[in-house]
């Protein structure tokens, strides 16, 4: 019987071996990429450490997660408790300043982090309630973080916030869409807007997709919750 290995031409093993190092490539490209960027930690074994610890602090508040999630109601039930509650403190975007900055950076203040942008109509509607919001709440204890996601110059941006008629809240902003697809990957953003509560720690503690009444008391009851633990 003839050896079977002489049935497979010479060319496709090549082929198949050229593929599976292309493979390779591809793999080691797509880890090196993950550990770049301006967050970038100083070491791979750092940054597994420090995530370490903040994922342990942070599924510790299970039962806090619930009670927080349960204190949303009416206006703002769709806000549902992290399950398990996750660290966001790396979660990255750019200051009023303009200076690079991560969730970490606001450490010790309760966080209601929204991702808009200028073409989402829900978007638009919320916007002066998260205003009115952050202008009766806002605080050294709460802060409404609402990110701009458009890409582009600010122009329109800053247009957008003058024709609502926002004052209260801070220009935060990520042109690259790093913020929401990071959110995307987690399985915590379907589509814009989405909002995430965060505890002082950089912990998540509920979540929702889609827009609120957020100068309702249902709201101003969910935050003085959040606050309060």
């Amino acid at each position: 019987m003839a050896d079977r290995k002489k049935l497979i031409p010479v060319p496709r093993l090549l082929a198949v071996a050229a593929l599976a190092g292309a493979l390779a490539g591809a793999v080691a490209v797509y880890v090196s990429a993950t550990l770049s960027g301006n967050n970038a930690p100083p070491s791979a074994a750092g940054a597994v450490v420090n995530a370490d610890a903040n994922s342990k602090l942070c599924a510790a508040k299970a039962d806090r997660a619930k009670t927080v999630a349960a204190a949303a109601t009416g206006e703002v039930a769709a806000m549902l408790p992290a399950d398990p509650p996750q660290s966001l403190k790396t979660l990255a975007f750019n200051a009023p300043d303009g200076n690079a900055m991560t969730v970490a950076d606001r450490a010790g203040k309760t966080l209601l982090v929204n991702l808009w942008a200028t073409w989402c109509a829900p978007c638009r509607a919320e916007m002066p309630a998260l205003d009115a919001l952050q202008k009766e709440l806002g605080s050294e204890k709460f802060e409404v973080v609402a990110v701009n996601v458009d890409t582009g110059d600010d122009a329109k941006r800053k247009k957008f916030l003058a024709d609502t008629g926002v004052e209260a809240l801070g220009y935060y902003r990520d042109n690259t869409m790093a913020t929401f697809e990071e959110l995307k990957m987690r399985g915590l953003a379907l589509g814009l807007p989405v909002t995430l509560l965060v505890d002082g720690e950089g912990c998540l503690l509920a979540h929702m997709n889609g827009p609120a009444e957020w100068s309702s008391d249902d709201a101003r009851k969910l935050i003085g919750v959040a606050i309060g633990g």
